[in-house]
């Protein structure tokens, strides 16, 4: 897949975390909200994921342990945090066009099979719209409830892609690894898209994320200071990329934007996409974006739409420059 060369496309994250325990409502709220985010023209919904929490959410603050510096989770340990594979499967039944993705799943967490099985199937579904965006995560009582190492997640991250690919890409599987060890092994439905579900891979400027971009990545997600200074990391990753073999143009670039509001507390979308067209002659391709969500549909349509002809704007500017 080619990432440069095409338009840069608008992502806009999906409401699936509450802070409500009680709030039963969410994923109707869901489903409307991606109805007029496809309808407004917006290239991407993506939702977040965490399987389970412990009671030590102040380590999402700790760069050393995955997290990002003065970072703080959006709910507490009992907050609604739906499950996104799950929601997506739904969110495709009631869209036609728009693509669906996470950022970023905890892949490690899943049996590989099982998550190759699911996300081939939902890819099936949605007609081949699924993109995985994946990482290690930063908290080790997720790995413990699941029976896994935390000091192992990036191995364990790297085996899960590896096991997904090869049954996506292979009529008869064969893995062998310090993981799992199987072979003459049949898994269908295959992805629609050819190769399989596109994944992104999450991580800072860092050789093993560099080597696990080059080596199944079709984009890379910054997370840490590589996301705060996207436009100073991104020749660091072209260029280890390059010496890792890959083809830089061959990856995509997905940048977090901060929503800026106005003195009145309302959303500014020209503040907020002020710096695209900057990003983009830096070779971002993708952009993300979390947004307060309007109580009417009316009201949010007018949002949606808003948001696109903006950012549609800044960035075709700076490209016809």
């Amino acid at each position: 897949m080619t990432a440069t060369g095409s338009r840069p496309r608008l992502s806009i994250a999906l409401p699936t975390v509450s802070a409500d325990e009680n709030d039963h409502l969410i994923a109707r709220r869901v489903l409307n909200v991606a109805g007029l985010l496809e309808e407004a023209g917006v290239d991407r919904v993506l939702v977040p994921d965490h399987i389970v929490f412990g009671e030590s959410l102040d380590d999402y603050g700790d760069p050393s342990l995955g997290g990002v510096e003065r970072g703080k989770q959006p709910t507490g340990p009992d907050g609604i945090w739906l499950e996104p594979l799950t929601m997506l499967a739904a969110v495709a039944a009631v869209t036609s066009r728009i693509r669906l993705g996470t950022a970023v799943l905890q892949a490690a967490l899943r049996r590989p099979v099982v998550l190759a099985k699911a996300a081939a199937t939902l890819d099936v579904l949605s007609a081949g719209r699924l993109d995985l965006g994946v990482g290690i995560g930063w908290q080790q009582a997720e790995y413990e409830a699941a029976g896994l190492r935390f000091d192992c997640r990036g191995r364990l991250l790297n085996h899960t892609l590896s096991v997904c690919i090869e049954l996506w890409r292979n009529r008869i599987a064969r893995i062998s690894d310090k993981e799992l060890d199987f072979e003459g092994v049949h898994q269908m439905p295959k992805p629609i898209q050819p190769g399989g579900v596109p994944l992104w891979i999450s991580g800072s400027f860092h050789p093993r994320v560099v080597e696990r971009v080059a080596r199944y990545g079709a984009g890379w997600i910054p997370w840490g200071s590589a996301s705060q200074d996207i436009v100073g990391a991104l020749p660091l990753m072209r260029n280890a990329l390059a010496e890792a073999g890959r083809d830089p143009d061959s990856v995509g670039v997905m940048a977090r934007l901060q929503a800026i509001r106005t003195r009145n507390d309302n959303l500014d979308p020209a503040a907020t996409f002020a710096l695209v067209g900057q990003m983009v002659e830096a070779g971002v391709t993708d952009f993300r974006l979390r947004v307060p969500i309007p109580d009417s549909r009316d009201a949010m349509l007018d949002l949606f739409s808003d948001l696109v002809e903006h950012f549609s704007a800044n960035a075709a500017a700076r490209r016809n420059t």
